[in-house]
């Protein structure tokens, strides 16, 4: 567990020129189900600063069943696969209308990209996903990606696998060779032990090696409203690690967060590229 000084890592991250970003259920909806209308404006306005300076952005966002509950007004999530699958295909539709109108304030368009296991493992189809995203960051729009609960029930049946949009956020921070992964939770970062539990925890700055010591702090499982916890962020990090890429894991609910990472400034915590193995 490092907690040295890396202030030149943090420094390196102004340079990171494509990002992946990935914001989960929580930080995009209130426990009803309905849209955190403070995260998401301050999301999509620092995703459009970014944008203005020249950053290629890829947004991996969940919240497709979460919204759709809150669309619908359900008190809670489905339980039989064939109405998640619905309720995922409406909050979706929801989802993309959202970010299209808070983009579209600032001029930016938003695509939509859904996502199986089976697209990114087919070669083919793999290489058509890869000349896709080239394509939109060349005409600077933003790429916003989930899975694809209505044909794929991967994320709904098992957390913390690819189906878990943490792991599917570095799969394709990987995809595009980007420099940069920030996972927005609703936590501020890693911590040496549960914060809930423990009043003395402390935020870890840096991980410069993803060790037990490091899986033993990462703790268990998500909120309700989403399918990851710290695990699977850490295991995200680890893809991202040993492909070359640094990673962020960070509170998405905190102010300007994207655009302090993206300064360099100490939030959250690094996760040092090398740092997966």
């Amino acid at each position: 567990m490092a907690k040295q000084d890396t202030q030149s890592g943090r420094e390196q991250l102004a340079k990171a020129k494509k990002v992946v970003i990935k914001v989960g259920t929580s930080t995009i909806t209130h426990e009803n189900g309905r849209f955190n209308l403070n995260n998401l404006e301050h999301l999509c306005r620092s995703i459009a600063n970014q944008m203005n300076q020249g950053k290629e952005i890829i947004l991996v966002s969940s919240g497709a069943i979460g919204v759709g509950v809150g669309r619908l007004h359900l008190k809670q999530k489905p339980k039989v696969m064939r109405e998640k699958q619905a309720v995922a295909a409406v909050g979706q539709c929801e989802l993309m209308n959202m970010y299209s109108r808070l983009l579209s304030d600032y001029h930016y368009v938003v695509a939509q990209i859904l996502l199986t296991k089976d697209d990114i493992d087919d070669p083919v189809t793999r290489e058509n996903i890869c000349n896709t995203f080239q394509a939109l960051l060349e005409r600077e729009i933003l790429p916003i990606v989930n899975e694809n609960d209505t044909v794929s029930t991967r994320e709904i049946y098992h957390n913390g696998t690819f189906g878990d949009n943490d792991m599917l956020s570095a799969i394709v921070a990987r995809l595009v060779g980007a420099d940069l992964l920030i996972i927005l939770s609703d936590i501020d970062g890693l911590y040496d032990k549960d914060p809930h539990e423990h009043a003395d925890a402390a935020l870890i700055s840096t991980v410069a090696k993803i060790d037990d010591t490091i899986e033993a702090a990462a703790g268990g499982e998500g909120s309700n409203r989403g399918t990851g916890g710290m695990r699977t962020k850490l295991n995200a990090a680890r893809i991202a690690n040993e492909a070359g890429i640094d990673a962020v894991i960070a509170n998405g609910s905190v102010s300007r967060i994207v655009d302090d990472v993206l300064e360099g400034r100490e939030r959250g915590t690094l996760f040092l590229a090398g740092s997966g193995a």
